[in-house]
């Protein structure tokens, strides 16, 4: 490490003012604080309140809740395979399959963002933040194996530059930036993004015999337009290659097809438990969102117009990427509300807009993605009325 030191030390003066890569200073102070610590401390006299909290903390702390569903995601890409191909396999076999599917999409990603933040850092002159060190792991977890990589790199270029450089960067966006890379793949690429059909065949190019990929809300929705009960068609879906695919427990534990790392909601709730325990995420924004998905999911079972509608409502809560988006997408401190109040209306609204979304509008099958980023867009006007409310009432109070 001390020869690392010494070499960056000597290097540094080429990067300062004055030196030959005087524009690229800030890859360089990338790279140096991507290995150690920085040296410089707050110089400010007086009283300061200090937190062992930063950006580079708090970014990391997401990504290690999101671990388990990566991790998860891996092998059931694996299990995934073997299950449609109708050939056993032991668990070391699924996980290096599926460790071949998901570390290309993870690096390609990442790379991706990298080189536009790096960009970006250069031609604004500042220092590159660890925004991206989240949204480079979100944007892997919310879509298939199976996509093409070049559509990977496009959706997260399409996403950083769209929905947060041209807003001024990390902490200025008014859009979740992985939210809308994966809306930018459903509308253009809509064939690869929608999970239907993907697990027909992994590895080569012959379609397996008997098996449909079809995701649990492709199952849904396609039994609602037959008039079918959907919990029947869930329980006979690919009867003869496994029996109860998708039965409650199959769906909440995450064997089933799916994009990689929104089919398992217990992952999910364990990285809930991380982010709520360290006090990352909104536990506020997180509870209402799945009280509102829940009560929209009964006031539907009560009209009941289709078989959609006519859906349990508790399996609104396991089904497609419902519990990922609103545990790690909803609560992005940056583009949801910020007021207490404002947290419980922001995330109850999102969970009764996907339910209306899922079950109304047959283009959408899962609705959590366009709810997220209407809610985004509505969360400062939530705000403003919340903040507006509590200086009439201080008002009032004042005057009497």
């Amino acid at each position: 490490m001390k020869f690392l030191r010494d070499l960056l030390d000597k290097q540094k003066p080429h990067f300062q003012k004055g030196g030959k890569f005087e524009n690229l200073y800030y890859l360089y102070e990338a790279g140096e604080t991507f290995m150690f610590s920085p040296n410089h401390t707050t110089a400010i006299k007086g009283a300061q309140v200090k937190d062992a909290i930063d950006l580079k903390r708090l970014m990391i702390t997401v990504v290690i809740a999101m671990i388990p569903c990566l991790l998860f995601g891996i092998y059931n890409t694996g299990h995934q395979h073997f299950l449609a191909v109708g050939e056993a396999a032991s668990f070391g076999d699924k996980f290096i399959l599926g460790l071949k599917l998901v570390l290309p999409i993870v690096i390609v990603a990442y790379a991706a963002g990298g080189i536009v933040e790096a960009v970006f850092a250069v031609i604004r002159k500042h220092p590159i933040n660890e925004g991206f060190l989240v949204t480079g792991m979100l944007i892997p977890l919310i879509v298939p194996p199976t996509i093409p990589l070049w559509q990977v790199a496009l959706a997260t270029i399409f996403g950083v530059v769209i929905a947060k450089e041209v807003f001024g960067g990390t902490g200025m966006n008014i859009l979740n930036v992985a939210m809308t890379a994966r809306a930018f793949l459903y509308f253009a690429y809509p064939a690869q993004i929608s999970g239907d059909q993907v697990w027909t065949y992994l590895g080569d190019k012959t379609p397996v015999d008997g098996f449909s990929g079809a995701t649990a809300l492709g199952v849904a929705y396609q039994a609602s337009t037959e008039g079918e009960a959907v919990t029947t068609a869930l329980a006979s879906h690919n009867a003869s290659i496994a029996d109860n695919l998708y039965s409650f427990a199959n769906i909440f534990f995450g064997f089933i097809p799916g994009s990689i790392g929104e089919t398992s909601t217990l992952m999910v709730l364990i990285g809930a438990a991380i982010l709520i325990g360290t006090g990352v995420g909104s536990w506020k924004v997180m509870l209402s969102a799945f009280l509102g998905t829940y009560a929209m999911a009964l006031l539907m079972n009560l009209m009941a117009f289709n078989e959609y509608m006519a859906l349990p409502a508790y399996y609104h809560l396991i089904l497609g990427g419902v519990a990922f988006g609103i545990v790690f997408m909803a609560t992005d401190p940056v583009t949801a509300s910020q007021t207490e109040t404002g947290k419980w209306i922001y995330g109850f609204l999102i969970g009764v807009i996907t339910v209306i979304i899922r079950v109304t509008n047959p283009a959408y099958p899962e609705g959590i993605m366009l709810a997220v980023l209407f809610m985004n867009v509505f969360a400062p006007l939530i705000d403003f009325y919340v903040v507006k409310a509590n200086k009439k009432r201080r008002l009032q109070r004042a005057t009497v």
